[in-house]
């Protein structure tokens, strides 16, 4: 099976860093999730991940698979060219950015569209903290946080929580003194550099308001959930914590996406997915960055039991134009592979195989946001 004819709508990914800052790092940075001098030096470079990508990316460029040649290719080539050959070369219908992720180091949102169509992902938690160093008072701060989502800019095609970073996703009711009594603190205690948002009161608080806007205008909310960076606290990061959220009457409107598989807590993720009727779930992250055995197997585990009306594909690319391809190239030929298998099980025959890899690849994430 093959579904390159298939273009791709990729549903979180990150910009693109500004080439200075792509100068700074070495080059397997963008090969692992770690940020660890050590990892990055002695480790990174020995990833399955990194191995298999050097030789996808060497074929994509035409140079030899070694780093030192896929580096000098290119420079010879330029970042905008390179650009442009990545995104063309995974067919890619549009691209969601969320541009929360490295703030001062990545090109503008906007700055994508000359080479595909995009759209904005809104980070609650961003918004947040540049709105609290702003405001005089926590009124102030409610209210303005209040309009960025209430409608959001019409850019904007859905929200995004960390909270899974920053406080963990037994995410609560909080009543207005509690965040009230929070931000206070919060300013309180703000210091020189930028102001880091992990108050889990206040973060409940804000989720909550905008899971409330979510379920009235229908805007997707995409939730963190599974593996990260290593500020993550992979226990406080399992989608089962959700639950109480997904069971709220006043949010079961609300369309929520579960990001990375809960990878993980994959089996998991594809439960919630199975059992609650908003709930949607994408592969983002576990492909590409896993072993190939890797993404076959969570891929296999979602399909276990989720509807395929509710899988959904996304690269979590980020800081190189290479990991949009490596996203869409995986993502297709998993696909194929792990589909294959459902038709020689008897699960789906090929004619319902093709249909299911154009759900997962373009229409599911249409439906959601687009139409």
């Amino acid at each position: 099976m093959d579904f390159w004819h298939i273009p791709v709508i990729d549903q979180h990914a990150h910009n693109l860093l500004k080439p200075e800052a792509v100068e700074t790092l070495p080059f397997a940075a963008a090969f692992t999730e770690s940020d660890d001098p050590i990892i990055l030096q002695k480790h990174a470079a020995t990833s399955l991940f990194f191995r298999r990508s050097l030789r996808n990316i060497a074929e994509l460029l035409s140079c030899d698979a070694s780093e030192k040649a896929i580096i000098a290719r290119r420079r010879d080539i330029g970042f905008q060219k390179l650009v442009l050959l990545c995104f063309q070369t995974a067919n890619l219908s549009s691209v969601y950015l969320d541009d929360g992720f490295l703030p001062g180091k990545i090109l503008p949102w906007d700055w994508h569209q000359r080479f595909v169509p995009v759209r904005r992902i809104l980070r609650l938690e961003y918004l947040a903290e540049s709105l609290i160093e702003q405001a005089q008072s926590f009124d102030d701060f409610a209210e303005e946080f209040q309009s960025k989502l209430d409608p959001p800019s019409t850019e904007v095609v859905a929200f995004k929580s960390i909270a899974a970073y920053r406080s963990g996703l037994k995410i609560s009711s909080t009543s207005l003194e509690e965040a009230r009594s929070a931000f206070g603190a919060l300013k309180n205690g703000t210091s020189e550099g930028r102001l880091r948002l992990s108050n889990k009161p206040l973060i409940d608080f804000l989720v909550f308001a905008a899971l409330k806007v979510a379920a009235r205008l229908q805007i997707p909310v995409q939730f963190h959930t599974g593996f990260g960076d290593p500020d993550l606290d992979l226990r406080l990061a399992n989608p089962l914590h959700l639950r109480p959220i997904l069971d709220e009457p006043t949010l079961r409107e609300a369309p929520i996406v579960l990001l990375h598989a809960g990878y993980p807590f994959v089996r998991e993720a594809a439960y919630l997915a199975a059992m609650y009727p908003r709930v949607y779930v994408d592969i983002g992250l576990t492909v590409p960055f896993l072993s190939v055995a890797g993404m076959k197997s969570v891929l296999r585990q979602l399909l276990e039991i989720v509807p395929t009306s509710k899988l959904m594909f996304s690269s979590d690319a980020h800081m190189l134009p290479e990991l949009f391809y490596l996203g869409a190239k995986w993502g297709r030929e998993v696909l194929a592979d792990v589909l294959e298998e459902t038709v020689l099980s008897g699960d789906l025959t090929y004619t319902e195989a093709e249909m299911t890899a154009e759900r997962v690849l373009l229409k599911n994430a249409k439906g959601l946001y687009e139409d």
